[in-house]
């Protein structure tokens, strides 16, 4: 059965948003949040006009909802960067109605990801002394199914399953990809730090060790992750 009350922390962007909305029933209620008003903001002005949908800056770690107010708490490639995992799940499972879902998601291991892997490896190359390790600490740091499973359960949770997947990344050239991890992530601020200027030979040596692996046109390569469902 379609869930009637969704919420979803944080919305980035507004990709699940986008795909979601349409797949929920018609008289359902979707509060979208994100810590970051500016990014919500710009999720909302990708959305179609929907009644159905709440925009609302909320922190993930502390929700301003009452409890058992949802059947469905969603959040995509957000759970690596709280800075309390543990507080962030109570408050899902404080949020959720007695058997609502939490769904998420989180990256596997960084060689289960092809490019961000060799943008990493390459980096590694540059600055031998003092590597910048981002990608594989943060976003790729939290990958122990083990883990997750205990965690979950320390929060309440119960029939956590977790199924891995594997997809494909496409760019149209090997830049594509360099410029994402080394000037659209956290990676950007290790990488300057280590030198004024450092940044376009940085992202530029990415680009090539990619182009080396991949081939300097269109390049495709493995994504793998990890999809949560934990009963509250």
């Amino acid at each position: 059965m379609s869930p009637r009350a969704v919420l979803e922390t944080p919305a980035g962007t507004g990709v699940v948003t986008r795909a979601l909305a349409p797949k929920l029933s018609p008289g359902a209620s979707y509060i979208v949040t994100d810590l970051n008003q500016p990014m919500l903001d710009y999720a909302a002005s990708r959305q179609a006009s929907d009644s159905r949908i709440r925009w609302r800056q909320a922190d993930a770690l502390a929700l301003p909802f009452e409890d058992a107010a949802f059947d469905l708490v969603c959040c995509q490639f957000g759970a690596m960067f709280f800075p309390d995992r543990s507080s962030g799940y109570r408050e899902a499972k404080r949020v959720l109605k007695p058997g609502g879902r939490f769904l998420f998601n989180v990256w596997d291991r960084i060689e289960e990801n092809v490019f961000a892997d060799d943008v990493t490896n390459a980096l590694a190359r540059i600055f031998p002394n003092d590597p910048p390790r981002f990608l594989a600490r943060t976003p790729h740091g939290y990958h122990d199914k083990d883990l997750i499973r205990r965690e979950l359960g320390d929060a309440g949770f119960s029939d956590v399953v977790i199924e891995t997947k594997a997809e494909q990344s496409r760019a149209s050239s090997p830049r594509i990809p360099a410029v994402a991890y080394c000037q659209g992530t956290v990676l950007r601020t290790e990488i300057e730090a280590r030198g004024a200027g450092e940044l376009e030979a940085a992202t530029d040596y990415a680009a090539s060790a990619i182009a080396d692996r991949h081939g300097s046109g269109e390049v495709v390569a493995k994504i793998q992750a990890h999809v949560i469902v934990a009963v509250a």
